[in-house]
């Protein structure tokens, strides 16, 4: 995963993160449950038009998957369910986020990490919007294969009505103190 030059992923809290998201799989799967774990190979916030959020970017077989069961006719991923790890300190963030069908008890799992100062527009434009966007998107990329379907332009969305389950308190009031002091 490549995030602002350093590799979350060496961190032991992205560790513990994907070994929760291991765990809180289990649970559903105990409950009979169909649960897709997903495992981003790049995570980042996103401001383009259309696609403001974060940017999850998994394998090609993920996707697929994931985009099965969305755009299946049944699929309602209306619920979900954010565990948010709080902050040791350092400007690095981690969730992980269980979207849930519950008709059909089905569930996606993504685990996210960001840094929070590089975030802080896409999450300050979703507080004031109530609504934060999670964009699951494939690898693939365009190819000159003219029978090879252009993925890269393709995402599955997951909404959140409630952004500030993606961040702290203290992150905000960071936010507005460093504004005042720009200020003045």
């Amino acid at each position: 995963m490549t995030t602002e030059g350093d590799s979350p992923t060496n961190d032991p809290v992205w560790a513990e993160v994907v070994a929760d998201a291991g765990a809180i799989t289990e649970e559903y799967r105990d409950r009979d449950w169909d649960v897709v774990v997903l495992e981003p190979a790049d995570i980042s916030p996103v401001e383009d038009g259309d696609r403001t959020g974060f940017d999850v970017v998994v394998s090609d077989a993920e996707y697929d998957l994931v985009e099965t069961l969305v755009e299946g006719d049944d699929g309602s991923f209306t619920d979900a369910d954010v565990y948010y790890r709080p902050s040791d300190g350092s400007d690095r963030r981690f969730a992980l986020v269980l979207e849930r069908d519950e008709a059909s008890e089905t569930a996606v799992c993504i685990p996210l990490t960001y840094s929070i100062s590089s975030a802080r527009s896409v999450l300050e434009g979703a507080l004031l919007d109530e609504e934060l966007l999670v964009h699951v998107r494939t690898l693939r990329s365009d190819t000159d294969d003219d029978d090879h379907e252009d993925r890269s332009k393709q995402w599955v969305t997951f909404s959140h009505d409630d952004p500030s389950l993606f961040l702290e308190e203290s992150d905000v009031r960071d936010w507005d103190e460093s504004e005042t002091e720009d200020d003045t």
